[in-house]
């Protein structure tokens, strides 16, 4: 069966973008060395950090992979390395207008294969909300991505308030996506900052926007957090139990049970586990775990949506709403437009596009 799928949770990149050193006087910025076809190397300061295939950076790639494993649409945003929130603001929020109008390009070139997640430069609230303006109103976004921290803000930070507000207000979804682990110590061996790592920084941005009153404050908010939520779920009776027994600890800037969130945001289905996954759709709820893969990178699903589609117990509606239908509502996206079964579409056609041309696509949100 061809079922419509629609990936929350992909990574992309500008295939070039300007020497970032050069550009703003100072290292620590990620560049793309193409060493050879098919493949490029992701630099900082001289120093390999990731080596990367085509598929990172080329729409026409990705639709071929895509088309493969049957994925119809990706929601696109950066690749976490690249938030640079630790950089000097007005650098970031350049930084971030040339991510977002590289997304906006690529949406624009083919508008029923993808849609975009734009970046912000959330160390500086004001300017954040300026470029989340621009992303939404201009460029047609649904939402944005943000790390799961800000330095040395947690998401519930009084001056990060602002943008939440400004998100709700606009209707902009937000996916939470775990970074800025720690590297050194401990963690050095076994590859721990991601297979541990991320799943602690995810819990504790969702245990900061709980505890810290953010979805009471801002109950319309729309939140999908990546990697199936980290380990909130699988903490969650830990997590009440302390706010039960220390409130004094926990419960000192909201007094609401924060298993009463659990329901209002999202995760992604990326937990590689079948009774993991049945576990998180039986917590977090079958309204609200969407399809995530993490392409193109390793720790992904490979075949994205194939865990869900092998889960017996899953009847045909509880797929699709893990597969399309939650996603097309955190979104707030027609499935009219997306799904080839109601819009005719069966071959994937590049529109006329000039990579020299200002952005102007036309907005992917259902109206």
């Amino acid at each position: 069966m061809n079922r419509l799928k629609i990936d929350i949770h992909n990574h992309i990149l500008p295939e070039s973008w300007p020497d970032l050193k050069e550009r703003y006087g100072y290292g620590g910025w990620i560049q793309l060395h193409h060493h050879c076809k098919g493949k490029s190397k992701m630099m900082k300061d001289g120093e390999l950090f990731r080596v990367v295939e085509d598929n990172c950076w080329s729409p026409e790639a990705r639709i071929a992979e895509m088309d493969e494993t049957g994925v119809t649409v990706q929601a696109l945003s950066t690749v976490p390395v690249m938030f640079s929130y630790w950089a000097e603001p007005k650098d970031t929020l350049d930084l971030c207008q040339i991510l977002n109008n590289d997304l906006a390009r690529t949406v624009a070139k083919y508008p029923t294969r993808f849609v975009a997640l734009g970046t912000l430069p959330m160390q500086a609230p004001k300017l954040a909300v300026q470029e989340l303006r621009r992303c939404v109103k201009d460029l047609g976004f649904p939402g944005i991505q943000v790390g799961s921290h800000v330095g040395e803000w947690n998401l519930d930070a009084p001056e990060l308030q602002p943008i939440f507000a400004e998100c709700e207000a606009l209707n902009a979804s937000v996916f939470v996506h775990p970074w800025d682990m720690e590297l050194g110590g401990r963690m050095k061996k076994y590859w721990l900052p991601w297979l541990v790592g991320m799943p602690g920084e995810t819990a504790t941005a969702i245990c900061s926007m709980t505890f810290g009153g953010v979805f009471e404050r801002f109950p319309k908010l729309k939140v999908c957090f990546a990697h199936g939520g980290g380990a909130f779920p699988f903490t969650i009776g830990r997590i009440e139990h302390g706010f039960n027994v220390r409130p004094d600890l926990c419960a000192v800037e909201n007094k609401v049970n924060p298993r009463k969130y659990v329901g209002q945001f999202y995760t992604d289905s990326l937990v590689h586990d079948e009774k993991a996954l049945k576990y998180l759709v039986d917590v977090i709820g079958r309204d609200r775990v969407v399809l995530g893969s993490d392409y193109p990178f390793p720790l992904g699903e490979h075949h994205p949506g194939k865990l869900i589609e092998s889960v017996e117990d899953f009847d045909d509606e509880l797929k699709d709403k893990l597969l399309a239908a939650n996603v097309l509502q955190f979104l707030g996206l027609d499935r009219q437009k997306y799904d080839p079964k109601l819009n005719g579409t069966r071959k994937t056609k590049a529109l006329p596009f000039s990579a020299d041309a200002e952005p102007l696509p036309k907005k992917t949100r259902a109206e």
